[in-house]
């Protein structure tokens, strides 16, 4: 997907909503457990009821992998149901690969071919080499891992080299990759006061913004430091809105999670 097309949905939406699908066996409706493949059926239900609302959608691939070869069918199926009836919405392969020249190489064509995902999420310890070889597909996305939620991020990403974070290198590094033009970045909605500085850095990259919601960042705090004349934002939520409710609502009361999220959304949007 060219970065045109999803600036195009974000506008007619008026929504910068990702929805994470991180579907867990253990938490969806007890009544799906009864279909043959629970976890397609579970995500299938909660695309019909917020499609209207998102402009993407991001599998977390451990919630598939943990599942061996039935978790990848139901994954494959998502992504074919998404890809027929949903061709505009923007899919994420929550993937966080980061290995070297072919082994790269393979798990791009892995995401980006078989699976026919717009992007991947990548960790970028390994440097260039790691990284350039999912740059090479066109109008394919690679986002990589740059400041994240968790506490853990405290742990290396903040660290200074020198005089500068280390997370301020990645971004600053990444810029001189060839293909560059196709990177976004993970920043986390928790570390919504850093998206000032990292705004000098990358000041038109799309950011995706997980943390919002049940880890405890502020949409309008997001919004405040890091959205762009074209928004350049896009903001996750899980839990949230898969698990507003374990009946048999709990379709219906996603899509009204994802109501909300966008309609806040869409006063950030009219502020532009």
């Amino acid at each position: 997907m060219k970065i045109e097309q999803l600036i195009a949905q974000i506008q007619k939406k008026k929504s910068f909503l990702c929805v994470g699908l991180d579907t867990d066996l253990e938490k969806i409706p007890q009544h799906l457990l009864a279909e043959e493949d629970p976890i397609f059926a579970f995500n299938k239900a909660i695309i019909d009821a917020t499609h209207y609302y998102c402009v993407a959608y991001k599998p977390n691939m451990a919630f598939y992998e943990a599942y061996g070869l039935k978790g990848w069918q139901s994954l494959e199926r998502t992504m074919a149901y998404l890809n027929t009836h949903h061709p505009e919405i923007f899919t994420i392969a929550d993937a966080k690969r980061g290995d070297i020249g072919n082994t790269s190489t393979r798990y791009a064509k892995a995401f980006f071919e078989t699976m026919n995902f717009d992007s991947i999420t990548i960790a970028p310890y390994m440097g260039k080499d790691s990284v350039e070889p999912f740059l090479e597909f066109e109008d394919r996305h690679t986002i990589l891992l740059a400041l994240t939620s968790n506490q853990g991020a405290f742990d290396f990403q903040t660290k200074k080299v020198g005089e500068t974070e280390l997370y301020k290198e990645v971004l600053k590094t990444s810029k001189t990759y060839k293909g560059a033009e196709r990177l976004m970045y993970v920043v986390g909605a928790t570390k919504a006061t850093y998206l000032q500085e990292i705004r000098e850095i990358v000041p038109e990259s799309f950011l995706l913004v997980p943390g919002v919601g049940a880890q405890g960042g502020s949409l309008q705090e997001v919004c405040k430091y890091g959205i762009t004349k074209n928004v350049g934002l896009l903001v996750n939520s899980s839990r949230g809105i898969l698990y507003a409710s374990n009946g048999l609502d709990f379709a219906e009361m996603a899509a009204m999670q994802a109501k909300e999220m966008q309609e806040e959304m869409a006063v950030e949007l009219s502020k532009l």
